[in-house]
């Protein structure tokens, strides 16, 4: 495990669906996760559980495993709520939280939440400073510096670099992490979250993994087109794949290594499937005896 990394372990789970499952699901979910060997359990906020009593009870339900809110909208909470949330669950659960920070999307910001949508880089560094200077939380605690960026162009890398342990980036294909360590630099915490399919047999996978690259598109198209896809609106089989591992376990296991050997510290695995949710845990069983420890 790479020193920038302590207590994520290699690879982790991105539960981008706890949302849609019940209570008792979510807590047998997350313990199973964890007795699978999984370091990290991350998950993000959109219009379902609030993350920091999200983060809450998957710590709770827990006993090891470091939780991630990996996409805390900063529009859903001022900076010193967050502040206080987060060193309350760093006060309960020493060393198993970790605070993920995510400037939201303008529909969500403006139509859903009734804010102003603000310059993205310059909006996460005014939220940095309030939440630094935040002044509410419990004794004897301070500024914390358990935390990451969730981002995506180079603007928000250099800004994680600059005011975060790192930056946390979802759905890029592997040549992107080698462009995120440039950006961060040596010292600085990388974790990716790799979109995946799991089947046996890749014609299985081929429709619902197009269709996940399909809606991963909008925000990523210039950086497509930097990384040399040249036509990223055809959805040719070259972009499809960049973007989700899909097929047999060694194939999404070959794809955690490449994101390691680019520069990643951590992988996330976001297992997508067409079938009922409670088919989670059995591919975090298939997956787990082939990836890197």
């Amino acid at each position: 495990m790479s020193a920038r990394a302590p207590g994520l372990g290699r690879v982790g789970i991105w539960a981008g669906d706890f949302d849609l499952l019940s209570a008792a699901d979510v807590r047998q979910a997350a313990a199973a996760i964890e007795d699978l060997g999984y370091g990290t359990l991350w998950f993000p906020e959109t219009m379902g559980r609030e993350a920091m009593a999200q983060a809450a009870f998957l710590l709770a339900a827990t006993r090891r495993t470091t939780v991630a809110a990996g996409m805390a909208d900063i529009y859903a909470r001022d900076a010193v709520t967050a502040a206080a949330a987060q060193r309350t669950l760093e006060e309960a659960f020493p060393g198993r939280f970790l605070l993920g920070l995510w400037n939201s999307h303008p529909s969500l910001a403006e139509d859903v939440r009734g804010h102003r949508f603000g310059p993205p880089v310059a909006t996460m560094r005014s939220y940095l400073d309030a939440l630094d200077a935040a002044p509410f939380g419990p004794p004897a605690t301070t500024a914390s510096p358990h935390r990451v960026l969730a981002a995506l162009d180079p603007g928000m890398l250099a800004l994680a670099a600059e005011r975060a342990r790192g930056a946390t980036v979802l759905g890029m294909p592997t040549e992107y992490t080698r462009t995120a360590r440039k950006v961060l630099g040596n010292n600085r915490l990388l974790a990716v979250t790799q979109l995946c399919v799991l089947s046996h047999d890749r014609t299985h996978t081929i429709e619902l993994a197009r269709t996940t690259a399909a809606a991963a598109l909008p925000n990523r198209r210039e950086l497509l087109r930097v990384l040399g896809y040249l036509s990223p609106d055809a959805l040719d089989d070259r972009l499809v794949d960049a973007i989700v591992a899909h097929g047999r376990a060694e194939d999404i296991a070959d794809r955690v290594q490449e994101h390691l050997d680019a520069g990643a510290d951590h992988v996330s695995l976001h297992l997508l499937a067409t079938e009922p949710h409670s088919l989670l845990i059995r591919q975090c069983e298939q997956l787990a005896a082939h990836l890197p420890t």
